[in-house]
Order: C-alpha cells, then sequence, then structure tokens
C-alpha cells in the first residue's frame, strides 16, 4: 500500500510499505476514509535531522474496519469507525482514571517507530478500548470532514476548554487561530461561554473563527495583546484561556491575560525549556494544566453533535487532496497557505 513517510526537515515523501497485517487478537486493520495533516507534524517537518530513519507520519484518521482478530467484539467490518490519535487498552488503571495518555500500553500513532495514519490503512492495537463506531460508511462529504476533527483537533480544542474550566457566562480567550484555536472556540460556545475572544492575526482565519462564535479577535501579540484583551474585558481578563499555539510566547500571554482564579487549558505541543510566568500564575491562584487530548473520553459526547449537525467543526479544513499531494500539503500548511489538510487516500 501507499503511506508517508518523512526523511528529514522539508523532506516527505509517498512510499510504497507492506499492507498492515494482525499482529494481536485485539488488533483491528481500518481502511482509511480521510486522514490529515496536524498542526504539530509541522514540528518535525521544520526540525527533524535527516539522515535517520524514516517516521511514518499521521496520527488523525477515520476510517471502515475492513478485519479484526479473534479477541475483537465492540466493531466488526464495515464498521465507519473514529480513530483517536492514540490507541490504549481501555483496563488500565490510568484508563479507568480517563488519563488515556498514561496507559500501560498507550501507542501514539504517527511517532517514531510507529504506524502512520497519513496511509491507506492502519493497524490499530487494542481495538475494542480505541475505536469508536460512527455508524455504516457514507458518502456524505460534510459528516466525514467533522468526523475526521474528531480523531484528534476537534477533541483537542475541546480538552483545552474542559481543563480551563469554561462554564456557562464565562469569557473565554482562544490564543491561535490554526484548527485547533478554532475547535476551541466551537468547544468554548458549545460549553456556554458568552464571549469568546480569539487572538489571531491571519483575517481569513480570524473571519472563520467569527463564524464559528467568536465574539471578538485580538490581532496584537505580545504586551499589546495582553492590554487589548484587559481592555475588552474591563480590566479583569478572561474566565478561561485556552493556548492553542505552544510557544513561550503564547504561554506566557495565556497566564498575563486570565482573570485571577482563572484557568489556563495548554494544548499547544510545548516548545520551551520552562513555563514562563510560572510566579504571576501562582499569584492569581491558576488553575494551569493541559496536555495530549484523552480524545476517546471526549467522544461519547462529541460525536452525537457532529452526526447531528450541532458542530461542524470540518469546517477547520481548507484544502484536500489524495496521497500524491500531501507533500504540498505540509509545504502549503508551514507556509500558511492552508489552515488544515484533509487527506483522501
Amino acid at each position: 500500500m501507499r503511506a508517508i513517510h518523512m526523511y528529514g526537515a522539508g523532506d516527505v515523501r509517498v512510499v510504497e510499505v507492506p499492507d498492515p497485517v494482525l499482529a494481536a487478537d485485539t488488533d483491528a486493520i481500518i481502511r482509511v476514509v480521510r486522514a490529515c495533516v496536524c498542526g504539530s507534524d509541522l514540528w518535525p517537518y521544520r526540525e527533524m535531522p535527516s539522515g535517520g530513519p524514516a517516521q511514518a507520519m499521521g496520527h488523525e484518521a477515520i476510517g471502515v474496519v475492513e478485519e479484526t482478530g479473534a479477541g475483537v467484539h465492540g466493531v466488526q467490518r464495515g464498521d465507519l469507525v473514529v480513530m483517536p490519535m492514540f490507541s490504549t487498552d481501555g483496563t488500565c488503571e490510568f484508563c479507568r482514571e480517563g488519563t488515556l495518555s498514561g496507559c500501560a500500553h498507550v501507542g501514539f500513532f504517527g511517532r517514531a517507530g510507529a504506524a502512520g495514519a497519513q496511509a491507506e490503512a492502519v493497524r490499530v492495537p487494542y481495538a475494542d478500548a480505541t475505536l469508536v463506531r460512527a455508524g455504516a460508511e457514507t458518502g456524505d462529504d460534510e459528516v466525514l470532514r467533522s468526523l475526521a476533527t474528531l480523531s484528534d483537533v476537534m477533541a483537542t480544542g475541546h480538552h483545552a476548554a474542559v481543563t480551563a474550566g469554561v462554564r456557562p457566562g464565562h469569557t473565554v480567550a482562544v490564543i491561535g487561530d490554526g484548527a485547533v484555536g478554532l475547535c476551541g472556540v466551537i468547544a468554548a460556545r458549545r460549553l456556554g461561554a458568552e464571549r469568546v475572544i480569539v487572538l489571531g492575526r491571519h483575517r481569513t482565519r480570524t473571519d472563520l473563527a467569527r463564524d464559528l462564535g467568536a465574539t471578538d479577535v485580538v490581532a496584537e501579540r505580545g504586551a499589546e495583546a495582553v492590554e487589548r484583551v484587559r481592555e475588552l474585558t474591563g480590566g479583569t481578563g478572561a474566565h478561561a484561556v485556552l493556548e492553542c499555539v505552544g510557544t513561550e510566547e503564547s504561554t506566557a500571554t495565556a497566564i498575563e491575560i486570565a482573570r485571577p482564579g482563572g484557568g489556563v487549558g495548554r494544548v499547544g505541543v510545548p516548545h520551551y525549556p520552562a513555563v514562563p510566568q510560572a510566579v504571576a500564575a501562582w499569584v492569581k491562584n491558576l488553575h494551569f494544566g493541559g496536555g495530549p487530548a484523552p480524545v476517546r473520553a471526549y467522544l461519547d459526547e462529541l460525536l452525537p453533535d457532529v452526526l447531528n449537525g450541532t458542530i461542524r467543526p470540518g469546517r477547520v479544513f481548507d484544502r484536500t487532496t489524495s496521497l500524491d499531494g500531501v507533500p504540498d500539503g505540509y509545504r502549503a500548511m508551514a507556509a500558511r497557505e492552508a489552515i488544515k489538510v484533509l487527506v483522501t487516500p
């Protein structure tokens, strides 16, 4: 079959690889119907050293079950399923507590040595605990686009909102106008936020943010952004801040614009050695957390809202391509010519 591998910074290729096969009774093989290029994929695209082993890419997918191991009973051949960005066994103490990224047998797709979902098919370990049935295969492209976001980006935006403590009537600030930030806008409004301020500088993206429910846009950065948010909130700051970028500057801004006693939900992959403004966060009594979204734990509530059209997170995709176009899709996202690329293998 064909799949996407990365060989170094800027070096993304379509390659021929062996078809996936069952390796355990708890495995399933899915034929990928939709996959995605994630903003986090751009970090290795910018930084991966060349000369080492290639990395299979992609951790977001929906697909149709083609084959299951003897121990799989929750999904069957022909089911359309959402594949969360990592597999979990569903039985260890961390899974039972809801901290799925700490699973004793966690397996991140599209990471070093692991199978990638930017491919024609993928093997899914612990299929019963990992995959979520979304019904039978459908030809409705809008539904498929939104279902694809549930594998990571919509669940991650929701995780930021939950971690930040978004409640009905709150003022929420979302830092980042990429796909996660846009999904954070959807999530904040879904949880009852009265006002959603998005911090972003790209007009096409912030216009979409407004369509998705943002009430205000702050295009400034750094100290000017902090001052602008304070103006918009009467000097108090936001009840909840969704940090959807992962840089030192964005994290410092998140802490500064949160109101005393508020919360910061960090879902941008961190690219800094220590949390900035830690003393400020302590002084303001902020609850401050986040990490990889426990996607599987959120799907029971998010999936029905996608299927009935209450939320339409598939709108974050502004480019669609076959596997052949994925290398250019990476380039377009890195150049900010695309928000998020949808892949139709």
